[in-house]
Parts: C-alpha cells; sequence; structure tokens
C-alpha cells in the first residue's frame, strides 16, 4: 500500500515528483492536484455523461419522424415537464419523453462528477476536500429535489409568432457550435450567445431561451471539461472550494428571480462587467502573472498548482492570492447565473484571472469546470417550470458539445495573450449585450 500511495505521490497531476532539498524551497512548491488516476477518472465521468445523454437525445431525435405532425410550434410545445409526465411520456415510447431523459442525464452529469470527486479525494486521505465536495453535492441536491420540487409546473402556452421547423432546429445547431467554440474558449457557458440567438434570430419566447441556455451551459461546461481535465489545464481543488459559493449563488438567484428586476440587475451587471475590464486592458500583454504570493486560505487549502503551457513548452508554477474576493465573487456569479440562466462565467474568469491572479489558461478552464455545476443548481427549477423545451434545447445542446469539444483542443496551442484579448472582447460584447437588454433594446 505504501509503495502505492508513493507511486501517485511521484505521479500527481501539478508536474511530477517534488525537486530540491531545501526546506525553504519546498515549502514554496506548488501543492498537487488529485493524483493522475483522479483526474482521469473524473474526465472520464465527464465524458462518459455526455456520450450518454448525446446517445439518448439522438436516439429521440431520430424516432421523431415516427410520429404524426411535424417539427410545428404545436409540437414544440407539447413536451413533458414534470417526473410524473416524463415517466408517463417514456412508457409510451414518445420521442420527446426520450429527448427529455437525454436531456436529464446531461444536467445530471455535473452532479456525478461532484459524487465522483467524493470518492477521489476519501482514497487520498484528503478529509478537508471530502468535506468541502460532499456540502457542494448536498448543495446541489437540495435544490435539484427541494427547491425544483417547489416550483409551479407551468410553461407558457403561445403559438403567437413562433416560427419552428426542421429548418430552423438544423440552424439553431449550427449556431450553437459556434456559441460552444467561443464558450468553452474563453470559460464561458455560450448562455450569453444562447440567449439572444434564440430570442432575436429565432424569434423564440426568451423563457424558453434562458431553458435552452442553462443546458447550453452544463453542455458547454461537461464536453470540454472533460478533455481539460484530463489535459491537467484545470485546477481541480480552487473550482471545488468555489463551487459552494456558485451553487448556493445559484439557489439565491432562483428564489430572487421572480422578486427583483431583472432589467435592473442587466444594466448593474453590464456596467460592473465594464468596469471590470479594465484591469484585463492593462494585463493585456501579461502571458503569465508575476508576483504572486498565496494567502493564507489558499496556503491551508493547497489552491498553488502548476499546469503545462504548449505555448511555452513547460510546465507553469503559479500561486494563488485574494481567495476570500474570490470566493465573495463567486456568490454573485451563482446569483447572476440563477436569476438569468446563463453560466455567469464572464464574472468567473474575472474572479480567477483579475482577483485571484491565475494564468488566464487555468482560470478560463476552472471557469468551464464550475459553470457546469452553477447551472445544473438551477436547472431542476427551470425543468419543473416548463422552460427547457426538448425541440429547442437538444439542438442547442448538440451543437454546444460539438463546438465545446473543438473549443478544448484548440486551447493549447493558443498563447494567453490572444486567448486574453478573445476574452476581453467578448467581455465587452456581453456587458453591452446586458445594459441594452436592461433597457429594453434586447432580447430580455
Amino acid at each position: 500500500m505504501q509503495r502505492l500511495r508513493s507511486f501517485f505521490s511521484a505521479h500527481h497531476v501539478s508536474g511530477g515528483p517534488h525537486k530540491g532539498s531545501d526546506p525553504s524551497e519546498h515549502q514554496q512548491e506548488p501543492a498537487p492536484y488529485p493524483y493522475a488516476w483522479a483526474t482521469a477518472l473524473i474526465g472520464w465521468v465527464l465524458q462518459g455523461g455526455v456520450l450518454l445523454s448525446a446517445a439518448v437525445i439522438l436516439i429521440g431525435i431520430i424516432l421523431l419522424p415516427t410520429r404524426p405532425g411535424g417539427l410545428s410550434p404545436e409540437r414544440l410545445l407539447v413536451f413533458p415537464f414534470t417526473w410524473s409526465a416524463l415517466v408517463a411520456s417514456l412508457a409510451q415510447g414518445h420521442p420527446q419523453g426520450i429527448i427529455t431523459l437525454g436531456l436529464l442525464l446531461l444536467i445530471a452529469t455535473p452532479v456525478l462528477r461532484v459524487a465522483v470527486s467524493i470518492v477521489t479525494f476519501a482514497v487520498e486521505r484528503d478529509r478537508t476536500y471530502v468535506a468541502i465536495t460532499c456540502l457542494v453535492l448536498a448543495i446541489l441536491l437540495f435544490s435539484i429535489f427541494g427547491v425544483g420540487t417547489w416550483s409551479s409546473g407551468q410553461h407558457a402556452a403561445m403559438t403567437r409568432g413562433i416560427q419552428f421547423s426542421a429548418l430552423v432546429a438544423v440552424l439553431i445547431f449550427l449556431a450553437s457550435i459556434a456559441a460552444g467554440l467561443l464558450g468553452s474558449l474563453v470559460g464561458l457557458g455560450g448562455g450569453v450567445l444562447i440567449v439572444p440567438l434564440l430570442t432575436l434570430v429565432f424569434k423564440l419566447p426568451v423563457t424558453f431561451a434562458i431553458g435552452a441556455s442553462i443546458i447550453s451551459v452544463i453542455a458547454t461546461s461537461s464536453g470540454a471539461a472533460a478533455a481539460y481535465v484530463r489535459d491537467r489545464l484545470t485546477n481541480l481543488r480552487i473550482g471545488m472550494f468555489l463551487e459552494i459559493a456558485t451553487t448556493i449563488g445559484a439557489i439565491s438567484g432562483a428564489f430572487l428571480a421572480g422578486v427583483l428586476a431583472p432589467h435592473l440587475l442587466n444594466i448593474i451587471f453590464g456596467v460592473i462587467l465594464l468596469l471590470s475590464a479594465a484591469p484585463l486592458v492593462v494585463e493585456i500583454g501579461e502571458d503569465t502573472p508575476q508576483g504572486v504570493k498565496n494567502d493564507r486560505l489558499a496556503t491551508w487549502l493547497h489552491l498553488s498548482s502548476t499546469y503545462p503551457d504548449h505555448k511555452l513548452g513547460k510546465d507553469v508554477a503559479y500561486q494563488v492570492t485574494r481567495t476570500p474576493w474570490g470566493l465573495a465573487m463567486m456568490y454573485v456569479a451563482g446569483l447572476i447565473s440563477g436569476l438569468l440562466g446563463i453560466g455567469s462565467g464572464t464574472f468567473k474568469v474575472i474572479a480567477l484571472d483579475t482577483l485571484m491572479r491565475l494564468p488566464i489558461k487555468v482560470s478560463t478552464t476552472t471557469s468551464n469546470f464550475m459553470i457546469g455545476v452553477t447551472a445544473a443548481a438551477s436547472a431542476g427549477i427551470y425543468f419543473l417550470r416548463g422552460d427547457i423545451p426538448p425541440l429547442v434545447a437538444a439542438p442547442v445542446a448538440l451543437g454546444i458539445l460539438v463546438g465545446a469539444l473543438v473549443g478544448a483542443r484548440l486551447l493549447a496551442s493558443i498563447s494567453n495573450k490572444l486567448l486574453r484579448l478573445i476574452f476581453l472582447l467578448v467581455l465587452l460584447v456581453s456587458a453591452i449585450e446586458m445594459i441594452l437588454h436592461g433597457v429594453g433594446w434586447g432580447a430580455f
């Protein structure tokens, strides 16, 4: 047993065995990620969940032509959105019920990833992260089976102005590929792109657009995170710790959604995004943050690590600062996600990059890793409200998955400077979009 533990310690994800014999040098060395076998297991869980959900969705789509009616607005609005209705639909072999099951499997994937993480930390005998991960899982289960079941089972019964056909579904799929590609590169969920796309271009109700956006967030995260975790770009410990705040924030946002005016929130958050762009402009030429030292919380939680940068041709070590501020920012990010149905990846990346001073590649990949769990915390509520129509969410999910997998392959060859520039442009567009929506000139 001791030999096995020594083997795992010599092959952990953060870059191999410890170097140097000087005690002070040893203290400065970044703490390891979970062992290589653990990150590989988490990566396979994410990939397996994605592939299984995609296969079930495709089976449902293939069976659609066997039912009369075609892809019409009326058919778009008839789907199961309660647990009992889903069971009855599956028992009768209805295609929309099968597609809905595939979408729920996708929603369950980040939840399963959290559960598996508990096992990996337990094998490592890391009691701190076993407790942290158990707390995250408890929050997720409470949000899905507690808060979610309190939601009223009603959805928008509207057909006026809706134009839906097989061609529209194909176009949504193609557009979602682009959204998934961009979202996986810069750590966003694609929701900022999917919502205006579905409402402005395809003229779908905003409630359906937000429901499909939640699915796109989970698809982007699960699809890309599987590759990022195995490539050692994601900091699992940071992601797991900060998910405490994002999941609590998502539940808070779901509760406040019916109380606060989302238009005002759009303006406020849009302005915050614009202000957040200022430090990114200053750091636009920075490849790797310099002079960053662990704060006390980061040291206690072993958040520092290394990541392989193929562009630089070496493993890059980094440390973490202002961890409490990053945790507070993550609560805000979760709050936005629950309120508006987006991944709020921009706020997550800003917290990781600007506040906690992580390298931009670690920031975007860790953000991507987290947004699926954040979205899953409110997905049950949107499902039971009838805001996730299968005929819209299915092409969005499949397109996002394709784009996310392609983006995950491109990230390793992109420089940190170029990635920061891309993120800055997306942030500015997102900020302007949210402000316009807030004053009534956008899709919300």
